[in-house]
């Protein structure tokens, strides 16, 4: 959420940003509702104020003064209802309107449509050149017994799957030792639910707009999350933080949940764009501070991008254009691993994002932490800045992993970090 002065003495800036990002809100109704509640609140505190100094006063006066008095406050009561109805109508559409108001992004963001506008930054590691017609991902799987897409549309549907024997240790070896790198960073580890409030969703920006995208409890209230950075962003909410606690540091492993919803026909092959993942999630938050917030995206970006470097998988960093940002980010870097099997002759697919928020999920979820310019000076309260990123998703990474490593037999090589969370084992071979 936005701070509405902000908005009052620079409209021009977010009537831009929602252009630039796509979001369709009506800035000017936005201001004229916000100018009439604070006319309306600013009369409801003088007709207070009168009621205060007549009530006090009758004791004092005569008979007809109190006649006079006492019609006076009934004339003040009525007009005060009046403007509290009034207020009640307004205040639904106000509180609404702020919820859609989108953070304007950095000045260095590049201006876009969509994701084909994205800018590449830099490209890492060489990309593998077969002496051998390679096989896909879900080729692979299959004639490994590693993965079973059948059986999971049979059971629950399409973009649904099934990992098995070596393919489910593989998925799991990815997943600790992202945790465990984290870990080491000395992020704390954390293990969240998976079903988040309707507040909390609103508080960390994925309602309103995400609804279609998520699965949604309507007998208990309640939603089933599509990333850990829900809870964990949440976990503080409604808090007042030390400044020397800052910053937090919090990595989480959990399974996401993603409905998918206007995919139809997109991405339907393998386990690019599935309904249930594992991933590992780091979330940092911070004081409020531009420089900070620079320093921590840097830092998560620098995190993902390790993990990514030991499992030798080739990649590249874009910065996400304006209408490739959701409603609260103000910058986003993504992680794009080559995957040989997509597009024509293979292409870079998005396995990362990083993301900077400011204060826009703190102020809807009142996250706050006390701070002193001075021992001398009073203690400040301001909104923390949060941040998150991927560390791993799987199955998605696993695309790459089984693609990149496979070789000419059908086997695939496990890369030398993973070993040891697979027992020693180096190779998957099929024993069929």
């Amino acid at each position: 959420m936005i701070d509405i002065k902000e908005i009052r003495e620079n409209p021009e800036k977010f009537k831009a940003a929602c252009e630039a990002k796509k979001f369709d809100v009506d800035i000017d109704r936005l201001l004229e509702i916000e100018n009439e509640l604070r006319e309306r609140k600013s009369i409801l505190q003088n007709i207070s104020t009168d009621k205060n100094r007549i009530g006090k006063s009758i004791p004092k006066l005569s008979k007809d003064e109190k006649q006079s008095a006492l019609a006076k406050l009934s004339e003040l009561k009525q007009s005060e209802t009046e403007f509290q109805n009034r207020i009640k109508e307004l205040q639904p559409e106000f509180d609404e309107l702020m919820l859609q108001v989108p953070a304007p992004a950095d000045d260095d963001v590049p201006v876009g449509k969509d994701d084909t506008e994205n800018i590449e930054i830099r490209r890492e590691g060489q990309i593998r050149k077969f002496d051998f017609e390679p096989k896909d991902h879900l080729q692979l799987g299959l004639a490994l017994g590693i993965i079973d897409i059948e059986r999971g549309v049979k059971l629950a549907g399409t973009r649904n799957y099934f990992l098995k024997g070596d393919g489910a240790l593989l998925h799991w070896a990815v997943l600790r030792f992202a945790m465990d790198q984290m870990v080491g960073k000395g992020y704390v580890p954390l293990v969240v639910p998976l079903l988040a409030r309707d507040e909390v969703m609103r508080g960390t920006g994925y309602f309103p707009g995400g609804e279609e995208q998520t699965y949604q409890m309507e007998k208990d209230n309640l939603s089933l999350v599509g990333t850990a950075e829900v809870p964990m962003t949440a976990y503080h909410s409604g808090e007042i933080l030390d400044a020397e606690e800052l910053p937090l540091k919090y990595a989480a492993m959990s399974s996401c949940f993603r409905r998918e919803a206007g995919a139809a026909g997109k991405d339907t092959y393998g386990l690019y764009r599935i309904h249930q993942f594992d991933k590992v999630e780091q979330v940092v938050i911070c004081e409020n501070s531009i420089e900070e917030s620079k320093k921590i995206h840097a830092e998560i970006l620098a995190n993902a991008e390790a993990i990514m470097a030991a499992l030798e998988l080739p990649y590249r960093v874009v910065n996400v254009c304006t209408g490739d940002l959701g409603r609260g980010q103000a910058k986003k870097f993504d992680i794009e691993a080559w995957m040989p099997s997509r597009g024509r002759g293979g292409a870079y697919c998005e396995t990362h994002s990083a993301s900077k928020f400011y204060d826009f999920q703190a102020r809807r979820m009142n996250l706050r932490y006390g701070s002193r310019v001075t021992s001398h000076e009073p203690r400040k309260n301001l909104f923390c800045h949060t941040l998150n990123n991927t560390v791993i998703a799987s199955p998605r990474i696993l695309i790459p992993l089984l693609e990149l490593y496979q070789n000419s037999d059908g086997s695939i090589t496990i890369p030398k970090v993973l070993r040891d969370y697979m027992n020693g084992k180096e190779k998957i071979e099929s024993f069929v």
